[in-house]
């Protein structure tokens, strides 16, 4: 008891010096708990959405996914017949059923032809108005859909686009465009994330969405009182035999959750990672803090040593500080990452994705977990510290200064700093010089963890030489007061690497990405300068298909010489060797692909594969299963006949564009899969007529006006938006490793106020001696912008030996180019010395308001 009052009366009386360590703990412990109450408002968000939408059982065409989502290869939904319905509705137990029609395949324009899909990426679904959709949805304007003429929509997207009743709205599908007028406006009566829903009557739907009446893409059955959602698909599957896919509500919403817990998961996991890092980071904030603490109070430690405490109880009391600390910094984290969660919503909310604050989901593992981290990660912070401080004599009692340095834990870790950087960089070495990816990928792993911690542990004995070298590029124009910036930073190396190490960790990270995304974009544009013989490009961002009439309207134009359709057909293949491998994908393109990609091969000419009955395969594949020019690979097409393929040609597997790709031509494909189950084009290439490039470009732009989902694109507009990708996931990543810089940022705070407080009769001496005010500001900022860069020289020098060994890596898998971004590294270079001034600002402010004759009293 006696030692925890103790640790409460320090706690208090240092609370201002614990104030920044608490931050770094709350805001490690609010980017945690903020991400598992946001992921978890999304579930259940979209777990009420999905059990309320299902019908207690659903009948879907076999080749239906199981998500709901029906579109197929062709543009169509998988069907089935009118007559389904009639058998249904005879089966026992049935109350009521209800054909449907529905499909995510589909763009939707406004009367200007501008695309009315939400921005979130979220689907745009095209359907019929059935009894099922009104268990959720409310009509609030107008009337249902009840002529060809005729559209419903719902409430968010006629509010974000501005839709009336009235407005005309266009329909492309496969089918083809249709044109109708808004008739009604219809409202979620639960929480709607994200999607823009339009509804049509089902004849049109049907003819709209499918091409043709008296088919229906699912069957909604209402199950009899007293009849269970089970007992009701037995009897539908009695009925029907196994023809049709047919599932409980628990089913589809069991189907459904589990796409988006895929994609949440991934979300998820990666904002974990980062909280983690910021984790790592804030440790250093506290191993610091806690140190200087206990040599600020070395002789009253040597005094309570001296009447009577053990080591100990002196090692409780600090460890004890640190249990109130990680208590407080982690309740308050909780409660902000409730409110970081809330902002997030808030975002999605912007972004078109509305999340109701009725679904806002706090588990009660949520904060268990969160003050559980907070709370083990400053107590083993602290433990080297509290273990110091019991070491402390009661000899100690008599000194000025604080405890002498262990020269013998600077020389044990340098040895174990240096073997761990050695084997850090021969594991990045072994990565570098992989044969496999696979294999590489584990070193590149182990030789970032292990170069990480080398350098962690032996960047207090590199203090010495960088700061030096710091200074004398930086500090000595400013004279002695540079001269004792440079040495009150290599005072304490042990404080100063820390200190550095703490930021260093995320401009490692930052460093490493540059490289890897500069080096990733450098070498596809390079691989797109080699390959590339096209002038134009026209595909959906999205990976939407293009529908035929859209070909046409690029066909159409007269300055094109040259109009090639790229399609993706899957197959099961049946090799040489006696293997059947399922659902395979092949690339089905006009012989002219081999003119637009120029793809290498290592026998055969690619010219050949777009022959009748030919087709080529990779040369990994080929190899894999025993198969050279002239051999015969059976191909069962997918909705279509069985045919054999002779392989004329065999690709080389370097690059990056198309690699492993199986070429055979459109004729090939039509043979074998009947017109309506023809798969629609992925991507048009076009090639301008001699002198008519920018004519064609503005003609194809022009042409392509009423279908806005689709892009076209030159090979400058390509490499653009190929940098442009790679530069928002960079802008993402950034963004999230902007947390742990914070914290280290708090840490180079924390570190000058306490070393401050340290120094205080020093300061006070140096002020009577003549030191002016402004001089003893400049002196703490020039000390923060030399522990800034020498974290920054360690972390981006570090970054980029990791980011130079990812790129072998990549390398294998053709991205062969190396590219430093020099400007990025600079420019956080030069921002590192900003972060440093900035750090200092508060710190320097109060080192100049000390009363001098007060500081020169301090003991």
């Amino acid at each position: 008891m006696t030692v925890l009052k103790t640790s409460l009366r320090n706690f208090l009386a240092h609370k201002g010096r614990m104030a920044l360590s608490a931050v770094a703990v709350l805001l490690s412990v609010a980017f945690v708990c903020g991400t598992l109450v946001f992921t978890d408002t999304m579930n259940t968000t979209f777990d009420k959405l999905f059990q309320a939408t299902a019908s207690d059982v659903t009948v879907s065409a076999k080749d239906a996914s199981d998500s709901g989502e029906t579109t197929s290869g062709n543009g169509r939904p998988p069907v089935i017949p009118a007559s389904v319905l009639t058998e249904v509705r005879a089966v026992d137990g049935v109350k009521s059923a209800e054909g449907a029609v529905f499909s995510t395949s589909v763009t939707v324009v406004d009367g200007d032809k501008d695309s009315l899909s939400p921005s979130s990426g979220a689907p745009t679904i095209v359907g019929s108005w059935n009894a099922n959709e009104a268990r959720t949805m409310e009509i609030t304007s107008g009337a249902a859909p009840k002529g060809a003429d005729q559209v419903m929509v719902d409430a968010d997207t006629a509010d974000k686009h501005g839709l009336k009743l009235g407005d005309e709205v266009g329909v492309i599908t496969a089918a083809g465009t249709h044109t109708a007028k808004v008739s009604g406006i219809v409202s979620f009566t639960v929480t709607n994330p994200g999607a823009a829903l339009f509804y049509l009557d089902t004849r049109t739907a049907q003819k709209v969405l499918i091409g043709r009446t008296g088919v229906y893409t699912d069957i909604n059955v209402t199950a009899a009182d007293g009849v269970s959602d089970t007992q009701l698909k037995k009897n539908v599957v009695a009925a029907l035999g196994g023809d049709y896919k047919v599932r409980t509500a628990e089913e589809v919403a069991d189907a459904n959750r589990k796409d988006v817990e895929s994609f949440m998961s991934v979300m998820k996991y990666a904002m974990l990672g980062f909280a983690g890092i910021a984790f790592l980071v804030g440790v250093f904030l506290i191993i610091n803090t806690f140190s200087m603490l206990v040599a600020q109070r070395t002789r009253e430690i040597g005094l309570m040593r001296a009447i009577g405490s053990s080591r100990g109880q002196v090692n409780r009391s600090v460890l004890a500080e640190a249990l109130l600390l990680g208590v407080v910094g982690s309740v308050l984290g909780v409660g902000a990452g409730v409110g970081l969660a809330v902002g997030l919503m808030k975002l999605m909310g912007l972004m078109g994705m509305k999340l109701s604050m009725d679904d806002l989901t706090v588990a009660w593992t949520t904060p268990a977990i969160g003050i559980l981290l907070g709370v083990v990660v400053t107590v083993l912070a602290a433990y080297l510290p509290a273990r110091r401080a019991g070491r402390i004599s009661p000899m100690a009692a008599l000194r000025d200064t604080g405890a002498p340095a262990d020269a013998r834990a600077g020389w044990v870790r340098g040895v174990i700093g240096t073997v761990l950087t050695a084997a850090g960089g021969f594991s990045l070495y072994l990565a570098g010089a992989a044969d496999k990816a696979s294999e590489g990928s584990v070193w590149l792993g182990l030789g970032v963890v292990l170069s990480l911690v080398g350098f962690v542990v032996v960047g207090p004995l590199l203090v010495g030489g960088v700061v030096r070298v710091l200074g004398a590029v930086l500090l000595r124009v400013f004279g002695p007061v540079g001269r004792m910036a440079e040495r009150n930073a290599l005072r304490n190396p042990r404080r100063t690497g820390a200190t550095g190490a703490a930021l260093m960790i995320g401009l490692a990270l930052v460093a490493c990405l540059s490289v890897v995304g500069s080096s990733m974009v450098a070498s596809a544009t390079e691989e797109l300068d080699k390959a590339v013989g096209t002038d134009f490009i026209v595909q959906n961002d999205m990976g939407q298909l293009i529908t035929p009439q859209a070909v046409k309207a690029v066909e159409a134009v007269p300055q094109l010489e040259r109009v090639t359709e790229y399609k993706l057909a899957e197959a099961d293949l049946t090799t040489p060797d006696g293997r059947t491998l399922r659902k395979q994908m092949l690339s089905a393109a006009d012989p002219t692909y081999a003119t637009d990609l120029r793809v290498k091969t290592v026998e055969g000419e690619l010219e050949d594969a777009y022959r009748p009955g030919s087709m080529s395969v990779p040369e990994k594949f080929a190899k894999d299963h025993g198969i050279g020019i002239g051999s015969k690979i059976e191909v069962a097409f997918r909705g279509g006949s069985t045919g054999t393929l002779t392989v004329r040609a065999i690709t080389s597997s370097e690059g990056v564009i198309d690699v492993g790709a199986k070429y055979l031509s459109i004729d090939t494909l039509a043979r074998h899969v009947p017109k309506e189950r023809m798969p629609l084009t992925m991507m048009v290439l076009a090639s301008a007529k001699d002198g008519q490039k920018d004519a064609a470009y503005r003609a194809l732009k022009d042409a392509l006006h009423d279908y806005p989902q689709y892009t076209v694109r030159d090979q400058t507009d390509y490499k653009e938006a190929l940098r442009d990708q790679v530069g928002q996931l960079l802008n993402m990543v950034y963004g999230l490793l902007a947390l742990a810089i914070v914290v280290a940022v708090l840490g180079v705070v924390n570190t000058l106020a306490l070393s401050v407080v340290e120094r205080t009769r020093e300061i006070g001496l140096m002020r009577a001696i003549g030191l002016s005010r402004r001089q003893l500001r400049r002196m703490i900022r020039m000390e923060s912008v030399v522990i800034a860069l020498f974290g920054a020289l360690l972390g981006l020098g570090l970054g980029m030996g990791w980011g130079a060994t990812a790129q072998q890596l990549l390398a294998l898998e053709g991205l062969k180019v190396l590219d430093i971004p020099w400007p990025t590294i600079i420019g956080v270079f030069v921002g590192s010395a900003f972060v440093g001034l900035v750090a200092a600002l508060v710190p320097a402010f109060r080192a100049g308001r000390m009363n001098v004759l007060e500081a020169i009293a301090t003991e």
